[in-house]
């Protein structure tokens, strides 16, 4: 191991103590993230889990009563709902509705604020999934959660030292449009010891996420370094947040260009044609999940 990697892994621990105390996953979520991973789990099993939960009960039916998931009527019941949607999906709705706590809070700089995070990753969570039903890839519930879950190291950074966070998004230079005059990543990695990624999978390890959410978390911005097998996931949210930048004003500021690595492109098999289509109908369909996880 390197000297810097080693700092690096020294940083990602020290903050992740400072999470432990402050913010993390309810424990009926990470309950709900455990029977889902089990495969001898059942939707009755599920139901009764989140049937202790009021709160709970009503986020999720409200997400599978909205224009996102385009069902047909209103689904009145939890047991409907896992039916309808299958464990994952619930399960997915059930994490977010635990994310959507962990990312409030005021303005961070004049041009950032925690909800413009939340609003980039639920954007993103949208069009990644968007973009695994349209490549048939099978990883429509998967890509989701990724997309939700690939900025959740600023979460770490943010309530690990606030102050510095706020340091890398001045020095980066994002301006009312949201667009960064510097590379984000840089910043981080000299303010902070590690960078968004880093955090973000070792907030995944901790929490024990399935093995290729860290690699979405830890790789989002360089998908082809990771090992053939596990690029496919990030390069999914890799392109997604992207497309979710252009289609709406939405936080990009570790992103400086929005420009589509071509082998990032190919590993998903995505023609540039069905790229453009993408990008035509992304708007419409965040607009659609706008509110639906507020």
């Amino acid at each position: 191991m390197s000297v810097a990697t080693d700092q690096r892994e020294q940083v990602v621990n020290a903050a992740l103590k400072e999470l432990a105390h402050i913010a993390t996953l309810p424990e009926i979520t990470v309950k709900i993230v455990e029977l889902v991973e089990d495969p001898k789990s059942t939707a009755q099993d599920l139901h009764k889990i989140i049937s202790n939960d009021p709160a709970l009960c009503s986020r999720i039916l409200k997400v599978v009563n909205s224009s996102f998931y385009g069902l047909p009527g209103q689904i009145a019941s939890i047991n409907r709902a896992i039916v309808l949607l299958g464990l994952n999906a619930v399960k997915n709705i059930a994490i977010a509705a635990s994310l959507t706590k962990l990312f409030r809070g005021a303005q961070l700089t004049p041009t950032v604020s925690v909800k413009d995070l939340w609003s980039h990753s639920v954007s993103t969570a949208v069009v990644a999934k968007m973009l695994a039903d349209r490549l048939k890839l099978g990883l429509s519930d998967e890509s989701f959660l990724a997309g939700l879950m690939h900025d959740i190291g600023f979460m770490v950074a943010l309530q690990f030292d606030r102050m510095k966070l706020i340091e890398v998004i001045q020095q980066t230079g994002i301006n009312a449009e949201g667009v960064p005059s510097g590379n984000m990543l840089d910043f981080e990695q000299t303010v902070f010891g590690a960078t968004h990624q880093d955090f973000g999978s070792g907030l995944c390890a901790k929490w024990k996420f399935p093995k290729p959410l860290a690699y979405v978390s830890g790789f989002h911005h360089r998908p082809m370094e990771l090992g053939f097998e596990h690029r496919t996931l990030p390069s999914l949210v890799y392109i997604a947040e992207r497309i979710a930048c252009e289609a709406e004003k939405s936080f990009r500021g570790d992103l400086i260009s929005l420009e589509i690595a071509p082998e990032v492109r190919e590993h998903i098999k995505l023609s540039v044609d069905k790229l453009a289509e993408l990008r035509k109908d992304a708007p419409a369909a965040i607009k659609d999940a706008s509110g639906m996880l507020g």
